[in-house]
């Protein structure tokens, strides 16, 4: 489990909202018009000095205004906010809980009240205000820092599945952000070890436990190994969910071709217990165009994209299969859908480029090779970075397949 014990707030999330709780509409104290005005002028020093980056003298100002009227959302809130980022945080508190008791629809103070709570030790309540707040946030980098301090207080607790419940939101709004990636990895990564302990502690000797086992082996490089694993499986449960295509796709990446006739036919097996299998079906249109088969791969891949319209691999197979039979005129349509789909493909961009010169269009034939260029540069990069870290499978042969 990991631990990020210390939450540092960023002090330009909430500047913006400083001056626009002054600068909003004042709800004025009813004891007196002395009083209403006196407490008007306090607010009004306080924006002042805001504006001239001078909180030192705007807190006794707002201060001031809330000894006034101790109710005033505009006054507590701006308090609070000044003070936290004064670094006054356990003065803070009071004035933020205050503003968040008057104006409970005010995320953007519950989120900093929460996270106030959390340097002063308050945790289960920041931990409440925190959770309250996330979903209401409308200021992105803000609810960036409320989400991930949240995803750090759930795994601290090991509420693993509340920790991935607001990683799922998280990566959708920030899907390239590197600290959500690294929150998303090390807490699947907590869930997938919990799991597999309390699945060898429930059902050690079960189909599921040998189908985890060989996606083990796979990890360690030992695909002797993780085959043994899978046919336990299958011996246990033939009728195992992906079971038959898993194998196969272990035995896929084998050279030796009696190999690759067991992938086959795992892979057809599993096409029989689910004949929608997109994914098996693609397999074996890409095994197709390895041996040469053009006219099967053809047939594979156009299954395979129409079941899955949206899978650009599919769709830049079949484009292949297409070139190869000369028509590259119907391979257009489907490599420009495809780079829609997952820019990433270098071969996409390689085949649309030869496509587009031999039309004429020499610029969307330049842009296309540059394209192909810097996907393929991304991938020796790539490379390069995991080189150390990746385990290399032995090569799978015929003869080594004792426990079959």
């Amino acid at each position: 489990m990991y631990n990020l014990l210390v939450m540092k707030p960023n002090r330009g999330i909430l500047a913006a909202g400083v001056v626009y709780l002054l600068g909003a509409s004042l709800c004025l104290p009813q004891s007196g018009v002395d009083q209403q005005k006196e407490f008007a002028q306090h607010l009004q020093k306080a924006q002042s000095y805001v504006r001239q980056k001078r909180p030192d003298l705007a807190i006794p100002e707002l201060q001031a205004a809330a000894a006034i009227d101790p109710e005033n959302v505009t006054a507590q809130a701006n308090l609070g906010v000044l003070l936290y980022f004064q670094g006054k945080t356990a003065e803070a508190v009071p004035h933020l809980r205050v503003a968040v008791q008057k104006q409970p629809s005010s995320a953007m103070i519950q989120g900093l009240l929460g996270i106030a709570e959390l340097s002063t030790q308050e945790v289960e309540q920041g931990r409440k205000d925190l959770a309250t707040a996330f979903p209401l946030i409308d200021d992105p980098n803000f609810k960036l820092q409320v989400g991930l301090d949240l995803v750090t207080l759930y795994a601290q607790s090991e509420d693993l599945d509340l920790a991935a419940g607001v990683l799922s939101q998280l990566r959708k709004s920030y899907p390239k952000n590197p600290e959500v990636l690294y929150a998303a990895y090390r807490t699947y990564s907590d869930l997938s070890t919990e799991a597999r302990i309390a699945l060898s502690l429930a059902a050690p000797d079960s189909a599921q436990m040998h189908q985890l086992l060989a996606h083990e082996e796979i990890r360690e490089g030992n695909t002797n190994g993780a085959i043994a694993q899978f046919r336990k499986a299958i011996a246990i449960d033939p009728h195992l969910q992906d079971v038959h295509y898993e194998l196969a796709e272990v035995l896929k990446a084998a050279r030796d071709p009696a190999i690759k006739k067991e992938a086959v036919a795992e892979y057809n097996i599993a096409l029989r217990q689910n004949p929608q299998d997109e994914k098996s079906i693609l397999s074996l249109a890409e095994i197709a165009e390895e041996q040469g088969d053009t006219e099967q791969a053809f047939r594979d891949y156009s299954k395979a994209t129409e079941l899955e319209p949206s899978d650009a691999v599919a769709k830049v197979g079949l484009a292949k299969a297409l070139i190869a039979m000369n028509e590259g005129d119907k391979a257009l349509p489907l490599l420009e859908d495809a780079t829609r789909l997952d820019a990433t493909i270098p071969t996409a961009h390689y085949l649309l480029g030869t496509l587009y010169r031999k039309m004429g269009r020499v610029d969307d034939a330049r842009r296309q090779v540059e394209l192909y260029k810097q996907y393929e540069d991304m991938k020796d990069k790539l490379r390069l970075l995991y080189k150390d870290l990746l385990v290399q499978p032995k090569e799978i042969r015929a003869d080594d397949q004792d426990d079959k």
